[in-house]
């Protein structure tokens, strides 16, 4: 995998767990225009890499993601029309390449998520915060919509359509502990363990038989929109019938009689 990014920091701390840091730490890791670029080029390698099981992203630093620079955020008034649509279609796109990473995401959030940083957060399937964590939907404080790259999705089916309503047409900072008492946040845990504890979890969900956690992933964002329960079950009932086809459901049960680990191969 490509280590020579500028904004970013690539490391495998633990096996098959990918740590992602947004590497800008003296501009609060604010997004830039190469960052976005940086970030596509690492998601498609990410998502075709089999020996990736878990990704975990967090900011280097005090901070999080402090949003869009301001540095590139200025260039955009002079952006034609379409070169803003080209431009916003791009970088929303980092957003859902994240969301549809084949790997379970855990954003381990350290300070301000402010804005973009709001949006990567929410792009992960797993959020942990440090008591730092705070959280904004900074977009509608600087003259623009706060509905941007995938908010307006993703922040009501996470805390509901009353909290998300508030958190993005005041702008407000939500702190740990509220983020996590309207479940923004899985869980807030003390700074000097929130790496710790991410990587855990990943390693945790990185134990599990690779084609399982696949298809878990990939029913969660299906029936999250589910019109029926029926229509749930039936994407369910496919995938519980492709995964006993599997080498690794056998090897599960002969693990499960034998009191022994299995050894997974992705079959």
């Amino acid at each position: 995998m490509d280590a020579s990014y500028k904004t970013l920091a690539v490391e495998r701390p633990r096996d098959s767990v990918l740590l992602l840091r947004l590497d800008r730490p003296r501009r609060l890791n604010a997004i830039t225009f190469e960052m976005f670029d940086e970030l596509h080029a690492l998601l498609a390698e990410v998502g075709k890499d089999e020996s990736v099981r878990t990704v975990v992203v967090t900011g280097t630093g005090r901070a999080f993601c402090a949003g869009l620079d301001l540095d590139d955020a200025e260039k955009l008034p002079a952006m034609s029309a379409n070169e803003m649509m080209l431009g916003q279609e791009h970088w929303a796109g980092a957003f859902e390449a994240f969301h549809d990473l084949p790997q379970p995401v855990i954003a381990a959030v350290n300070g301000a998520a402010a804005g973009g940083g709001l949006g990567l957060a929410l792009a992960a399937d797993i959020r942990l915060a440090d008591e730092t964590a705070r959280f904004n939907a900074a977009f509608v404080r600087i003259g623009l919509s706060a509905g941007d790259v995938g908010v307006s999705w993703s922040l009501p089916r996470v805390v509901g359509l009353g909290h998300a309503a508030e958190i993005m047409l005041s702008g407000r900072f939500v702190e740990a502990e509220e983020a996590a008492r309207i479940g923004l946040v899985n869980r807030v845990v003390p700074a000097e363990r929130l790496l710790e504890e991410a990587l855990d979890l990943a390693e945790q969900i990185a134990s599990n038989s690779p084609f399982g956690v696949t298809l878990t992933k990939r029913v969660l964002m299906t029936n999250v929109d589910a019109g029926s329960l029926r229509g749930a079950v039936e994407v369910e009932n496919r995938g519980q019938t492709l995964a006993t086809r599997g080498a690794d459901f056998k090897e599960s049960l002969s693990a499960f009689r034998e009191k022994r680990t299995p050894k997974f191969t992705g079959g």
